[in-house]
C-alpha cells in the first residue's frame, strides 16, 4: 500500500474513532467537520440538516457564506442537479462533474452568487439518515468544496465508507420517540374489560354491573383508545395479555 493510501486510511479511521465515542450531536459535529475534510480533502465543507428549520447549516470555515449567500442558495437550489441528487435521489456520494459539464455548472444561477465566491469549482456531495426530530425522520446533506483539482475515485470511495457509519451514529444519537405507553384504564373500564374477556355481551355486562348498555359502550370506547385496539376481540386479547390490575387509574 502506498504512503498516500495509508495516510488516507488513517484519516478515515480518525473519523470512525470519533463516531464510536460520540455521545451527542451537539458536540460531535463541530469536531467531526475538520476530520471529514481530512478524510475527503477539500477547502470547505457544509453540513445541512433537512428538514430542520431550527438549525442553520454548519460550515467549515464557519463564515463560509453570508446571509445573502444562503438566501441565494435557497432561491437557486431547485434548479441545481447536485442538490436534487441529495434531496430526491439516492444520496450516494456524487461529484458534480459526474452530473454536468463545467459550462453547465457555471451557467447555474447559484454559481456566481454562491459557489464561485467560496471557491467551489469542484464539489462532492452526499446525504444520509440524520436521526429523528420531533418524531419525524431527518436527513443530512454533506457537501465538500474544492478550488483546485476535481475529486478522485478514492475520494468517492472514502465518502462511501463513511456515509453508512455517519447515518448509523446519527440514528443512535437521535432515535425516534418511543411510542406512548398504553393509557391507564379506570376501575370501571377494567371491570367491563374483564367481563368482555370472559365472553359476556354488552347486555350481560350491563346487567352484571348494574349500568346501561350505552354506558358499557362508552367504557369500551375509552378502553379501546387506551389499549390502542379497534375491536372486541383485540380488546379482550390485549386485556388478557396485560393481565395486571396495576394498570388502573384511580
Amino acid at each position: 500500500m502506498s504512503a498516500a493510501a495509508e495516510a488516507g486510511l488513517r484519516r478515515i479511521f480518525a473519523v470512525v474513532d470519533l463516531l464510536i465515542d460520540a455521545v451527542d450531536e451537539e458536540t460531535l459535529v463541530p469536531a467531526l467537520l475538520p476530520l471529514l475534510l481530512g478524510a475527503v480533502p477539500g477547502d470547505s465543507i457544509v453540513w445541512t440538516p433537512r428538514p430542520d428549520p431550527a438549525d442553520r447549516p454548519l460550515t467549515l470555515p464557519a463564515d463560509l457564506l453570508s446571509p445573502a449567500g444562503w438566501e441565494a442558495f435557497a432561491r437557486h437550489a431547485p434548479a441545481d442537479p447536485l442538490v436534487a441528487h441529495t434531496t430526491l435521489g439516492t444520496g450516494a456520494p456524487m461529484r458534480r462533474s459526474t452530473l454536468q459539464t463545467d459550462r453547465e455548472y457555471h451557467a447555474l444561477g447559484a454559481y456566481p452568487d454562491v459557489y464561485r465566491p467560496v471557491g467551489a469549482e469542484h464539489q462532492l456531495a452526499m446525504s444520509f439518515p440524520g436521526g429523528y426530530v420531533n418524531g419525524a425522520p431527518r436527513s443530512i446533506c454533506l457537501a465538500v468544496n474544492r478550488s483546485g483539482s476535481d475529486f478522485t475515485d478514492l475520494d468517492v470511495f472514502a465518502a462511501t465508507l463513511l456515509r453508512t457509519r455517519l447515518g448509523h451514529v446519527l440514528n443512535r444519537l437521535a432515535p425516534p420517540s418511543p411510542a406512548p405507553a398504553p393509557g391507564l384504564v379506570t376501575r370501571r373500564e377494567s371491570a367491563v374489560l374483564a367481563l368482555l374477556a370472559h365472553g359476556l355481551t354488552n347486555q350481560q355486562i350491563a346487567r352484571r354491573l348494574a349500568i346501561s348498555p350505552r354506558t358499557v359502550d362508552k367504557h369500551l370506547e375509552h378502553a379501546y383508545a387506551k389499549l390502542r385496539v379497534g375491536s372486541r376481540v383485540e380488546a379482550a386479547n390485549a386485556w388478557l395479555t396485560r393481565g395486571d390490575s396495576a394498570q388502573l387509574a384511580s
